[in-house]
């Protein structure tokens, strides 16, 4: 099974996880290929970036770019105080994305660290899979805004999940997920601090603590340390045709429908 990337390339994270894929590939523990690396960037625009699109020449990946800094910079401008030019930009910007990866034929697309929103047409013709850090049916927005909510609603469990990417902002079909507490006695302490906060202060004063706040901290770190691994056995289970999307719902091998998504919480190795 051949597969697409997509990644800004950021930090070193970015070349952290794409070796370890390539590392499960190389086992045969993933049974398929990454065939080509689209970011957003090019090189000369960012060191981090620069870095990590000398690992990708580095072990043969096909690269492709497309600066959304250069891109129509005047149409992308007129769109930061005009939802309609934001929207036209996105759209143009895609369509030259598509020009460029649709002679390869890959049945996924892996967004991993992606820092761009992808437009209505990009996600409808190809299957690109996101990752979320939220259980399914959880709280929605960035990773900061997920926390925020769960500490707000004095959540005992959160999760990381996979999805499908769809016009509406991570709300398309789970594929995995894993969860895991985050109430219990290694945190009680920190919860005591933060619901003292909650109680004086209300989630403003949460916000204001940003993410120095000790109980932020540990349940970041928490879904943190599953992040890799979950999109690892994601992207292994997929191309060991363990389960499948069939006229947009997900099924196991033997074509049963799974609902909300497929849970791999006890095949997550920390």
């Amino acid at each position: 099974m051949n597969f697409g990337w997509f990644s800004t390339g950021r930090d070193e994270a970015a070349i952290k996880l794409l070796k370890i894929v390539l590392d499960a590939i190389k086992k045969g523990k993933i049974k398929g290929d990454i065939s080509y690396l689209f970011s957003n960037r090019e090189k000369g625009e960012d060191k981090e970036s620069d870095k990590f699109l000398d690992f990708v020449d580095s072990v043969g990946i096909k690269i492709i770019t497309l600066s959304s800094k250069r891109f129509m910079p005047k149409l992308k401008e007129k769109g930061k105080t005009n939802s309609f030019f934001k929207k036209k930009w996105r759209i143009l910007y895609d369509r030259e994305i598509d020009k460029r990866i649709n002679q390869y034929h890959v049945e996924y697309i892996i967004l991993a660290g992606y820092m761009l929103i992808v437009g209505d047409e990009l996600c409808k013709k190809y299957k690109m899979i996101n990752l979320h850090p939220a259980m399914p049916g959880g709280p929605k927005g960035s990773w900061q805004e997920v926390i925020w909510q769960l500490i707000e609603q004095k959540a005992t469990s959160s999760g990381v999940m996979m999805h499908l990417v769809t016009p509406k902002l991570d709300a398309g079909p789970v594929i995995t997920y894993c969860s895991y507490s985050i109430m219990d006695e290694n945190l009680k302490p920190l919860w005591e601090e933060a619901n003292s906060i909650l109680e004086k202060e209300g989630i403003d004063g949460i916000k204001k603590r940003g993410e120095n706040l000790p109980l932020f901290m540990a349940i970041r770190e928490r879904g943190l340390k599953r992040e890799f691994p979950l999109i690892v056995s994601t992207i292994e289970i997929l191309s060991k045709n363990k389960i499948s999307f069939e006229n947009g719902v997900l099924v196991d091998e033997n074509g049963n429908r799974i609902k909300n998504g497929y849970d791999l919480s006890d095949k997550i190795e920390i």
